[in-house]
């Protein structure tokens, strides 16, 4: 593969996940009017919600399979517009079925678009040889910017959900078919340049070795390696969960802001998330990944700290942008760590690592709201504070590497297969 290849590859790939992080949040934050329009009653709606990430995990697992025919830029190129079509589903439709529909329709794509996105910079990654997928997930953060914007102002204006979903979609999902022309899957196309030994696609053997994957450092995956990656998602997930669920609830109930000051804290979550992830791979070149998921990992339990402990909302707002800095590191290095761990099997690794992002989701929310109902919501917090402290404990699992590959600071770099950009 050519260097311009892969550079085009990378850009191509960060509109993906760009894409999907508008997509992802113009439909989680207008909930609210998802639920006004289709008349959902309080005690179905979590029915709904927790249906959706419940097949985003069933999607994950069904793209493990298939990306042992296709590759993963053809699942990428085709599940893309379906997400946004979902949406649109979602938006236009005004009965409980059709909601039913478009929302598993969302929910099965989204699964196989995290997927195959993350298979993707795993391979590119390895051909650059060198940290890239924190900006990839950077990139993601950007749109889920954008898209909680574009909500915004649908909500402000009292636009009807449709209205305020196509001009999106009109822009997005072209763009989303021009780009996947340049999809590069690198762990096949540069791989196989690189190691005359490695198979074509279609050689994959049975029990999870990738698409064109050679044996080197197992072709297969096997679990008990990949636990402690799969934990540092989930519990990773159950942090982002208590700050898109409850920081507005925190702020306002507990520590007394307005409620236009209760929207302050995921706004600055989520632009430290997206500047964590934009120096974070200089970060992962310089100080190597373990050190970095364990500098990650302790600051964003000080920031649970600092707003457990908070006497008013911007001492608050002050630990959920601390929180922001240090827990979006987290799921990047999981999937970079998987890919690492298994060459031969890493589209098999990120698939079914994949599945404990749904995990986390789905315990988040729902364990900090009872716990914040029977206790307290400052001692709730102390709960995914634990969680995240515990993720450092197993940083050293993020510089396992099998023999043969790799070398640097703690096995996350190596010597390029390609002198790219």
């Amino acid at each position: 593969m050519t260097q311009a290849r892969l550079r085009h590859g990378r850009v191509s790939l960060g509109v993906s996940f760009f894409v999907q992080g508008v997509t992802f949040a113009l439909l989680v934050t207008r909930i609210p009017a998802i639920q006004d329009r289709y008349s959902i009653s309080d005690g179905l709606l979590p029915v709904f919600l927790a249906a959706v990430p419940v097949l985003a995990g069933v999607g994950s697992v069904l793209t493990e399979r298939v990306v042992g025919r296709v590759r993963p830029s053809v699942v990428l190129r085709w599940l893309q517009p379906v997400a946004l079509l979902a949406l649109l589903g979602v938006g236009a439709g005004n009965r409980m079925w059709e909601a039913a529909v478009s929302l598993g329709a969302f929910g099965l794509s989204a699964g196989g678009l995290d997927a195959s996105m993350n298979m993707l910079g795993v391979s590119l990654q390895r051909a650059y040889g060198r940290s890239i997928m924190l900006g990839f997930h950077a990139a993601y953060s950007l749109g889920g910017i954008v898209g909680a914007s574009l909500a915004w102002v649908g909500a402000h204006w009292d636009l009807a959900l449709f209205v305020s979903y196509l001009p999106a979609a009109a822009v997005l999902l072209p763009a989303a078919l021009i780009g996947s022309r340049w999809y590069a899957d690198a762990g096949v196309d540069a791989g196989a340049a690189a190691d005359p030994g490695r198979s074509e696609p279609g050689g994959s053997e049975p029990g999870g070795s990738e698409p064109g994957g050679s044996d080197v450092g197992g072709s297969r995956v096997v679990f008990r390696m990949l636990l402690p990656l799969c934990l540092v998602m989930a519990f990773a997930y159950i942090g982002d969960s208590t700050v898109s669920n409850w920081s507005a609830k925190y702020l306002k109930d507990t520590l007394g802001s307005s409620a236009e000051l209760a929207t302050v804290p995921y706004n600055a979550y989520m632009v430290t998330t997206l500047l964590g992830r934009s120096i974070g791979d200089f970060g992962v070149r310089r100080f190597g990944p373990v050190a970095v998921v364990r500098f990650g990992s302790v600051l964003a339990a000080a920031g649970f700290a600092v707003v457990a402990v908070a006497p008013g909302a911007w001492t608050g707002i002050l630990g959920f942008t601390v929180l922001g800095f240090g827990l979006c590191v987290l799921v990047p290095q999981c999937f970079a760590a998987a890919g690492r761990m298994f060459p031969g099997a890493s589209d098999a690794a990120v698939a079914r690592l994949n599945i404990f992002n749904y995990v986390g989701f789905l315990v988040g929310a729902p364990l900090v709201g009872a716990l914040g109902d029977a206790w307290s919501y400052r001692g709730a917090l102390l709960v995914p504070m634990v969680m995240v402290l515990v993720a450092s404990l197993y940083a050293r699992s993020f510089g396992q590497l099998p023999d043969g590959y790799g070398g640097g600071h703690d096995g996350q770099e190596r010597p390029r297969a390609v002198d790219v950009g």
